[in-house]
């Protein structure tokens, strides 16, 4: 009697498994949005974005820095005579010629001339370092690499200094240009010749005066930051500091998160969620961004929905506008 129960229990149960199995290829997780499905939306907002970079710095005595040609055209230089103490006016050191008008440049007060970088009479272009002065006292020193030599060097207004364990922040004023410098020369003065007239043979000469060292020319430079720090700050040689630098500032600037955005620096791509859901790429012309958000400078009006991630783009176009984090000091 058992077995004649059993069987036909056995049987629904086998029907019952067959019936949920899959006879097709087999399904995706329910749980899992297919690839590009929207999982986020953002609208763009408007906020004040300020960008700096951070770089390493230490206090050095008497640094060398860079003086550039305001203006393109053939530089001229003066023959600047070794001082006999610390400037405390402007020393022009050249001149560069453009449509006969001349472009004076100067060493500021408290530096003296160290070196020319370029032949004299050679033609040089708008912000080419063309002499070289050495700062008298204390000074911050940051060494640069080239990716950061682009972001910094349209933006040395402000420009804040903090020394480790010792003062700061403060702000601190650029010397110069951040520019590489080349070894500076400094011409000799010709040899003086002797007055052979017999008329003048037997006039009493003037005392002879000191002779004076022969002034020594600038070494060469990497890309480097030199600043001054407020006179009431102490410093130390050696110290190391950390330097930040605002690149860029946008008042009520349109921004978007980072993740919204693909593209190359400058220019990108966003995906505006359509009413029925679709996805719609647009381009977008970038700005300034802080590592978070991204300022989108053209190609959005502020009331579309945005998805989160960005577009998909081909290999080699993944990199969208400059989003690497800055740190502060």
């Amino acid at each position: 009697m058992r077995k004649i129960v059993l069987a036909p229990l056995c049987a629904l149960i086998t029907v019952a498994v067959a019936a949920c199995s899959p006879s097709g290829p087999e399904q995706t997780n329910p749980e899992l949005a297919p690839r590009g499905t929207p999982m986020t939306k953002v609208k763009p907002t408007r906020q004040d974005l300020t960008t700096k970079l951070s770089i390493s710095g230490k206090v050095e005595m008497n640094p060398t820095f860079g003086l550039v040609a305001p203006v393109a055209g053939q530089v001229r230089y003066f023959d600047v005579p070794a001082p006999n103490g610390t400037p405390t006016k402007p020393i022009r050191v050249a001149t560069v010629w453009k449509d006969q008008q001349p472009n004076y440049v100067e060493a500021p007060a408290g530096s003296t001339f160290s070196g020319r970088l370029v032949d004299d009479k050679a033609a040089v272009t708008a912000g080419m370092p063309i002499a070289s002065a050495k700062h008298v006292g204390y000074a911050i020193v940051g060494d640069i690499d080239g990716q950061q030599a682009y972001k910094i060097n349209g933006a040395l207004t402000d420009v804040v200094v903090q020394i480790k364990n010792g003062p700061g922040p403060f702000p601190c004023a650029v010397l110069g240009t951040i520019a590489a410098l080349p070894q500076g020369t400094v011409p000799e003065k010709p040899p003086a010749t002797p007055d052979t007239k017999d008329e003048k043979k037997d006039q009493p000469q003037p005392p002879q005066q000191p002779q004076q060292q022969p002034q020594q020319p600038s070494a060469s430079t990497g890309l480097r930051l030199v600043c001054t720090a407020p006179a009431d700050v102490q410093m130390i040689n050696g110290a190391t500091a950390s330097i930040e630098v605002t690149t860029g500032k946008s008042a009520q600037a349109l921004v978007v998160p980072v993740e919204a955005v693909a593209g190359q620096q400058g220019k990108g791509k966003v995906d505006v969620i359509q009413p029925d859901g679709s996805r719609r790429t647009i381009d977008v012309v970038l700005g300034l961004t802080d590592g978070k958000v991204i300022e989108v400078k053209s190609g959005l009006t502020g009331d579309e929905e945005l998805a989160v991630p960005g577009p998909n783009l081909p290999e080699g176009q993944q990199q969208g506008g400059d989003q690497s984090k800055p740190t502060g000091p």
